[in-house]
Order: C-alpha cells, then sequence, then structure tokens
C-alpha cells in the first residue's frame, strides 16, 4: 500500500512537470484522423456492435527507446494502435518516458493509469522490470507486451518475477525472417555480405544467426564462396564511429549490411549511400523510407501480434492468453517475413515464387533453422564469418 501511494503521489507530480510531454501525447491527432478517413467503412461496424464494451476503455502504448516515428518498432506499434483505436471507437494516447531508466517507464505507466488507461501496451523487452513491479499494483489494468519474454520479466532487485493474469507477452523467431534475408541476398547475387547489430540481445541474435544461416543455405545450393562481417555496434542508434565502420566495410567491398538494432540502420545506410551500397532493413519494411538502396527488409508482424492481443482482451477472452508468454513463428501464423509488393522487392533475380518456396519449407519443417544464441551457427566451406570484436 506504501508503494502505491508513492506511486499515485510520483504521478500527481509529474502531472506539472510534464505538461509538455501530456501536450505531445496528442499530437499525432491528425495522423489519427487520416487512418480514421482511410478505416471509415470498417470503424462503424465494431462500434455498433460493442459500443458499451469500449465506453470506458482506454488504450495505453509506453515508447520504447526512441519515439513514434522511429520507422520501426514504436512507429508500428503506434500505427496500429492509431488504426485499432478509430476503428473501434476506443480512446488511445502515447507516453514517452523521461529516462532511459526502469523508473523512467514505471513513471510512464503510472502516468498513463492515472490518466484512465485500461491496456497498457509495451514495445520492447526493456520493458521486463516496469511490468514485474506494476502487474501487482494494477491488477485491474491489463498489460501487452510485444517482443518481451518471461526471462525479461524481474523486478528490480533483479528476480525473476512470475507473470500476472493480467499480464501477456510474446517474443518473435526472429532467426527465421535472418534466414529469408540472408538466403534471398546470396541467391540475388550478393557474395560479401555484412551483419550490423545493435546490443547483442537474444532478439538480434536471433536475426543475425539466422541470417547467417541462410547465408550459408543458399552458399552451399549455389556452390559461391561468401564472406559475412559481423558486429554488433553496442547500442540501438547510430553515430560517426558507426558511419565510419559501415565506410570501411563497404569501401572494403562490402555489398550489403543487415543492420539490425533500432536506429542504428541511419549509419549503414549513410554510409551504403556515399559508397553505393546496399542495406536490409528489420522488424518493418524499411524500403519506403529507405530508398532503394534498401534491397529488403526482414520483419516481423508486431502490428498483427499487437492486434490479436487487443482483439482477445476486448472479446472478453484475455483469460486466454493472461499469464502466458508466447514465441510467434512461421507455424503459428504469417508473423515473419519479407516485404512482396512490388515497390518493396528490391531482388533483380531472386523471384518471388522462390521466395515462396523457402518461406514453405521454414513453415513445414523441411527448412531447419537453430535459435540457439549461444552458439554461433556452423557453416559450410563455400560461408567464411568474421566475427569482429
Amino acid at each position: 500500500m506504501k508503494k502505491k501511494v508513492i506511486a499515485v503521489l510520483l504521478v500527481c507530480a509529474m502531472a506539472f512537470s510534464l505538461a509538455a510531454c501530456g501536450n505531445s501525447a496528442e499530437e499525432p491527432a491528425a495522423p489519427a484522423e487520416e487512418t480514421s478517413e482511410a478505416e471509415e467503412p470498417a470503424a462503424e461496424e465494431p462500434a455498433a456492435e460493442a459500443p458499451a464494451a469500449v465506453e470506458d476503455e482506454k488504450i495505453a502504448m509506453i515508447t520504447d527507446s526512441g519515439d513514434i516515428t522511429d520507422e520501426s518498432f514504436n512507429q508500428i506499434t503506434w500505427e496500429t494502435i492509431i488504426a485499432y483505436g478509430e476503428a473501434n471507437g476506443i480512446e488511445y494516447e502515447y507516453y514517452k518516458p523521461a529516462g532511459e531508466e526502469n523508473e523512467d517507464r514505471i513513471n510512464s505507466i503510472d502516468l498513463a493509469i492515472a490518466e484512465g488507461a485500461t491496456v497498457v501496451v509495451m514495445p520492447g523487452y526493456l520493458f521486463g522490470p516496469a511490468i514485474a513491479e506494476e502487474q501487482d499494483l494494477y491488477p485491474e489494468v491489463t498489460f501487452i507486451a510485444v517482443d518481451v519474454t518471461e526471462g525479461d520479466v524481474v523486478n528490480l532487485a533483479d528476480e525473476q518475477v512470475a507473470l500476472g493474469s493480467n499480464v501477456y507477452v510474446c517474443s518473435f523467431q526472429e532467426e527465421q525472417a535472418g534466414y529469408l534475408a540472408g538466403y534471398a541476398a546470396v541467391k540475388d547475387g550478393y557474395t560479401d555480405l555484412g551483419f550490423l547489430g545493435g546490443m547483442a540481445v537474444p532478439a538480434v541474435i536471433r536475426y543475425g544467426y539466422g541470417y547467417v544461416q541462410g547465408i550459408n543455405a543458399a552458399a552451399e545450393e549455389l556452390g559461391v564462396d561468401v564472406n559475412v562481417k559481423y558486429y554488433y555496434g553496442g547500442q540501438f542508434y547510430g553515430d560517426s564511429n558507426i558511419t565510419a565502420a559501415m565506410e570501411g566495410w563497404y569501401s572494403n567491398g562490402t555489398e550489403v549490411v543487415f543492420a539490425c538494432g533500432g536506429g542504428i540502420y541511419t549509419s549503414a545506410v549513410e554510409a551504403a549511400e556515399i559508397h553505393d551500397g546496399k542495406v536490409i532493413g528489420v522488424d518493418v519494411d524499411q524500403r519506403p523510407s529507405i530508398g532503394d538502396c534498401c534491397v529488403t527488409s526482414a520483419m516481423k508482424g508486431l502490428g498483427s501480434a499487437v492486434t490479436s492481443a487487443l482483439d482477445t482482451y476486448f472479446s472478453g477472452n484475455f483469460s486466454s492468453i493472461g499469464g502466458t508468454a508466447a514465441q510467434l513463428g512461421l507455424t503459428q501464423g504469417d508473423y515473419l517475413g519479407l516485404p512482396t509488393d512490388d515497390a518493396s522487392w528490391g531482388f533483380e533475380t531472386f523471384t518471388k515464387d522462390e521466395y515462396e518456396t523457402v518461406l514453405a519449407g521454414i513453415k513445414d519443417g523441411s527448412i531447419a533453422i537453430s535459435a540457439d544464441t549461444e552458439n554461433a551457427p556452423e557453416v559450410g566451406s563455400h560461408t567464411t564469418v568474421n566475427y569482429i570484436e
């Protein structure tokens, strides 16, 4: 009870000190109106079916590192919530933590709930401790966290905490998307490739090791020799040092770099544009924003996962997933893959039919991809990987 009182007092204090932040939460009103117009026919039916069920509901999103214009995690999660709220007549708002500490995320959750949030959506493993601390304080609030595993949910003393019945977390089998990107790149003719990871956390490692496995599979199939540079930048943003390192890669023959880790991709793009190189995007289809230097993107269905969880909650069936941690892959649905729209298909020789064949192989299990994050994948005689410390 003492902790609850302190949390409430903190929220009250923040209401004055974060007035500017509160105003920024309403800035995306224009995009929300645009979404409403685009989806107006769909919005009428759910609102007519269950207006009472959503009358007192509010969806809050707490941003991960970065903001809602990061062209990655935060943006796709926020756009999904805008579309869902507009289509179903549900209030929504986002909150950006004041800093990068667990307490900052906890304070944002407290503020969101004080302002009426009944469902809190959080993207990213960094929310594990906040979930552990908040789930019992607010048993009447539902928490949905994407790209979070059960192992991430530890309290501020770093002790494992069981998921509450008001919590659902899900993660992804990123190695499958990484495999597809690496396989496609080699099949398209690239033989000097790079992997630029952000921090060496499990999701990034799975992307990277899957990428290496896909590269190796295609190299063995084609009988061509392939070289891979592999490096973790230790951060989720680009800077002059990372850009300089990528310039070195491209100037020494690297043709395409899979840039995986929040905003770190900006450094790969900057270097690629200088040296006429290519990049592979991550999490969402990044070609529309990056441009033609983006060959493809290793995507995971953040939006689909959020929509599915919200549907379960608003249909009154959250108890079927509450207290559970799901790991979503191609056997569970279309949660991973490469973009296949013509505008986003940057391959010259690798075809969509070839892509569908390898995709089917992953789905039916005939193509096995290791999810091991402790040991680098084994490769054949045609693939050389340089793991750079």
